[in-house]
């Protein structure tokens, strides 16, 4: 236990007015993200150089070639240039210089050839329900209190959670969760998948008009919601998709799943020249309502939120122009080895046979190894050339002097304290982006982590307001934020955007985005309308 109390931070609440008329605080014990800036585990680091080494040792290898051409070629006239070549040439006969040229042509070609097609992100849509949906904190206490399936202890409970989740007032839920029958059907489920889907999908065709049948590669991805037909099935009924699309159906994999499903549709571009992809991200909060008493089960209730992103993907080079990004690395990390790990987020029946998500109080501790393990791959992708040649020395420096400090550790303890000096050098991880959507779970997590990454409150932004505006949308949540962004103006050319998501197994995922041109206002957005309103004080 002595180990743990830093991970553990106190707040003093003030519970109001007692039945006796004294006033009354309580004392809340929270647990923290581990210091993991502080903890790199070196073997993911060389997972990410090894990483970067087998993808980039073709540009290490470029720049030597030129130099050495440039310096050879540039010594001399055009006249001693072509008498050069002319004189090497005449050495040989014909069929040797063709054959030279044809193997030359070849293994260029090979070389395109074998190189991984650029994926490109035409455009995304985020569904922004109708206000039929639209509920304050207020109102969603209320609906469950009308369903007559909580008492008075669980709806203070969920009443309290809401006051310091982060969520605002213009959230989205199905009026379906103020029933007192049972919302987890298949007939509420297909009614609020087709109405989320269908509803971002619309949008995402007719701002990129494309039409339906153009579409090669379809992934979908649900975590809880998974009937038969499948929800890729149901898309395809219903816009009269092609006969040969290649579809995909991800289920139970968690809110990080959209990165998945994102990664999913990269390899299927890389190996279908000229398709298109569309990749659909989100949850069904009606199918995923708990009518129970069990307290961990109950907070999924009072952060999950209504909504669904579409966006479009593609591997032709002439959609180059049109589109907003470039997919830069996707880098997955998944922690289901571990027990614990793979229990924290864990669906299953309560007493009362009421089925739910269980949140475990390991989460936030979870969730801070997963993390650490996914930025620490993700760092020699996508660091600056000075934070890798500071991390990498500074590797270097450990590996070479502190494991030698180390071993006279028993006969001088100089020696042993030098060895704990030597710490690891941790990169600024703002220098390698502009932009941040981190994904929106709760104000509890976000604060977390900007803590740990050490963030500033602009980088923040958009996951503040995302939580605010539209609540935990699951998997889609960071297209939300990336909306955010978009409605903001503040992508410009080149800018590098990172969405981080994590979710039940426990996995953490990133995907890089960089910006090909300057994105202006669109003109369909969810955040219009309301965009101007932010950033407000979140923090509250």
């Amino acid at each position: 236990m002595a180990r743990e109390e830093h991970l553990l931070s106190t707040d003093i609440v003030n519970r109001g007015i007692s039945d006796e008329g004294s006033q009354t605080f309580s004392v809340r014990v929270r647990r923290r993200l581990p210091d993991f800036l502080q903890s790199v585990n070196l073997k993911y680091v060389k997972l990410g150089y090894h990483y970067l080494i087998k993808h980039g040792i073709y540009l290490a290898i470029l720049p030597v070639l030129v130099l050495v051409f440039s310096a050879e070629v540039g010594s001399l006239s055009r006249e001693e240039l072509w008498r050069k070549v002319w004189d090497s040439t005449t050495r040989y006969d014909l069929a040797t210089v063709l054959s030279f040229v044809a193997l030359f042509v070849f293994t260029i070609s090979l070389y395109i050839m074998s190189k991984p097609r650029p994926i490109y992100l035409l455009d995304f849509a985020c569904y922004k329900p109708s206000d039929d949906f639209k509920v304050t904190k207020e109102q969603f206490i209320e609906l469950a209190r009308n369903s007559g399936k909580f008492d008075e202890s669980s709806l203070k409970f969920q009443k309290r959670i809401l006051e310091s989740s982060g969520i605002g007032d213009e959230t989205y839920v199905p009026k379906s969760i103020g029933s007192s029958e049972n919302t987890a059907t298949m007939k509420e489920g297909r009614f609020e998948a087709s109405t989320v889907m269908f509803g971002a999908l619309d949008e995402l065709f007719e701002k990129t008009k494309i039409r339906p049948k153009d579409v090669g590669v379809l992934v979908v991805n649900c975590s809880i919601f998974n009937p038969t037909p499948s929800l890729s099935a149901m898309i395809i009924n219903h816009y009269k998709m092609r006969g040969n699309i290649l579809s995909f159906n991800l289920g139970g994999m968690g809110c990080s799943a959209g990165i998945i499903a994102l990664d999913l549709a990269r390899d299927m571009l890389q190996a279908n020249p000229n398709n298109y992809a569309v990749v659909v991200s989100g949850e069904m909060v009606g199918y995923n309502w708990y009518p129970g008493k069990e307290r961990s089960m109950l907070i999924p209730n009072c952060f999950f939120r209504m909504g669904c992103s579409a966006l479009l993907l593609s591997n032709r080079r002439r959609d180059y122009h049109r589109a907003k990004y470039s997919l830069e690395h996707i880098v997955r990390t998944h922690k289901a080895s571990n027990d614990r790990a793979f229990r924290c987020i864990y669906q299953e029946e309560d007493s009362q046979r009421y089925k739910g998500l269980k949140i475990s109080k390991d989460l936030v501790e979870v969730g801070g190894d997963a993390l650490k393990t996914n930025i620490t791959t993700l760092g020699p992708l996508v660091l600056p050339l000075s934070e890798q040649l500071f991390f990498f020395g500074n590797l270097v420096w450990r590996h070479l002097f502190g494991n030698k400090n180390a071993k006279t550790n028993n006969n001088n303890n100089n020696n042993s304290q030098q060895a704990n000096n030597i710490k690891p050098y941790i990169p600024d991880y703002k220098l390698a982006f502009e932009h941040f959507c981190v994904y929106a779970a709760s104000k509890t997590v976000l604060d977390e982590l900007q803590r740990n990454l050490e963030l500033s409150e602009e980088n923040m932004e958009a996951s503040r307001a995302t939580l605010h505006r539209f609540g935990n949308t699951s998997s889609s949540s960071i297209w939300y934020e990336l909306a955010y962004l978009e409605a903001k103006e503040k992508i410009k050319r080149g800018d590098r955007v990172w969405q981080i998501a994590f979710g039940s197994g426990f996995k953490c995922n990133s995907a890089v985005w960089k910006a090909i041109r300057r994105v202006k206002k669109p003109s369909t957005n969810p955040w219009l309308g309301c965009v101007d309103r932010y950033p407000q004080s979140l923090t509250q």
